[in-house]
This record gives C-alpha cells, sequence and structure tokens, in this order.
C-alpha cells in the first residue's frame, strides 16, 4: 500500500458544491453594492481561503465590504441558496474501500473551521455523520490559505507520516499545487471547479472524472 493517508478537498471534490457556492457569491456580491462577476470567475477562486478569494475577484475591496462580504456570503450558502447540494456519486463506497484497506482520510479545505464543521455534522455516510470517516481536517481560516503548503504540513505532523505516505485528491490548482510544494502526489478530479487543461498542467499523477474512477486508480495504483 503506496498511501497510507488520502488527503481530500472538500468543495467540489468530494461534494458537488461548485454552483451553490458560485450562486451564494453572486447573491451576495449583488446586496453589498459590489460588481456581479461572471460564473467562471468565482468558480477559479474556489479553494481559495474567503479573504484571499474575496480580494481576488474584487482587488479593491475595503475592509468594510470583505467583512459584509464574508457575513452575507455565509448566511447565503447556509440558509438562502435554493441551488441543491450533495456528496457526489459513489462517495460513500470510496470511503469504505479507503477505510477497508487500512488507509487514513483527512481534509485540506478552503472553507471556515465553522463551515466545515457544518457540513461534518449535517452530511452522513451510510447514516452516520461524515465527521467520523476523518482523522484530521485543516481549513483556511486557522493555518494558511492554499496554494501555501502549510495545511499539509500540519496533517502530516499531526499524524506522523511523511509527504511519500500521502495523496492529495482535489478538483482545483491550489489544491494540486500545494501538493506538489511537498513533493506530494495528487490526482485531479475534473468535476469540480477549474478546467481539466488547468489541472493537468500542474502535473498531477492522475486526472479522475468521477469517484469510481478515482477509486479504481488507487486500488490500481496507490
Amino acid at each position: 500500500m503506496k498511501y497510507k493517508l488520502v488527503i481530500f478537498d472538500w468543495d467540489g471534490t468530494l461534494v458537488d458544491s461548485t454552483g451553490r457556492i458560485v450562486d451564494s457569491m453572486q447573491q451576495a456580491a449583488a446586496e453589498v453594492g459590489l460588481e456581479v462577476v461572471p460564473d467562471a470567475a468565482v468558480q477559479n477562486i474556489i479553494g481559495l481561503g474567503l479573504p484571499e478569494a474575496l480580494r481576488t475577484v474584487w482587488p479593491a475591496i475595503n475592509d468594510d465590504q470583505l467583512e459584509t462580504m464574508t457575513r452575507v456570503y455565509a448566511r447565503n450558502f447556509v440558509y438562502d441558496s435554493k441551488v441543491a447540494m450533495d456528496f457526489f456519486t459513489g462517495v460513500a463506497g470510496l470511503f469504505a474501500q479507503l477505510r477497508g484497506d487500512g488507509r487514513l482520510l483527512a481534509v485540506a479545505t478552503g472553507k471556515s473551521r465553522r463551515g466545515l464543521n457544518r457540513m461534518l455534522d449535517e452530511l452522513q455516510v451510510d447514516g452516520r455523520p461524515v465527521a467520523e470517516q476523518f482523522v484530521a481536517t485543516r481549513c483556511a481560516d486557522e493555518t494558511r490559505s492554499k496554494p501555501h503548503p502549510q495545511m499539509l504540513q500540519e496533517l502530516l505532523q499531526q499524524l506522523d507520516l511523511t509527504a511519500q505516505q500521502a495523496l492529495m485528491v482535489g478538483d482545483t490548482s491550489y489544491d494540486l499545487e500545494m501538493a506538489a510544494a511537498l513533493g506530494m502526489d495528487s490526482v485531479a478530479m475534473s468535476h469540480g471547479a477549474h478546467d481539466d487543461a488547468v489541472l493537468l498542467a500542474c502535473g498531477p499523477q492522475a486526472l479522475c472524472h468521477n469517484i469510481e474512477e478515482l477509486n479504481q486508480w488507487i486500488k490500481q495504483y496507490g
């Protein structure tokens, strides 16, 4: 077994939430009085910490607007958006296979700790809170935002593993660049925020189009 630890990004990798993020961000921009940017502009910053994401899309945003956008976006995402959100098909089977192999599972996400904990408690896999699947998690507001590798470094240190014993799975260039900075292998998922060409340019070990492809790749190569 090559990979003792499999680290997942959250949005766009395990959870089909890209549409909800875009909708929530556009609603927030309209409410705050910022330019409502095209869908692609929001998709391109998914994976960054929220402050970094907002400053990337709206470089002239001031501190008051940043604070208001953060609050309004969070409210829209949790309560107001009508865009459905759930795990991608096959996630329960993937988790069962990986844990059955004796692998450890972790999360490295651009979400806030509060946001991730809410989803870990609310979403279920096989009738149980998904939080039970993971031995460790890191969020952007408690370490450095992707693509800086600090959150991966902290996970490896916590679990006493090397980068060569871990695999990063993500749907954005930020995930893949973060892994590459540590010499960690990665797999790109094409069903999330970034286009295939962007992902392949980061040099992942594989590009998978769905969760079942990922499961089969890990069985064969991991």
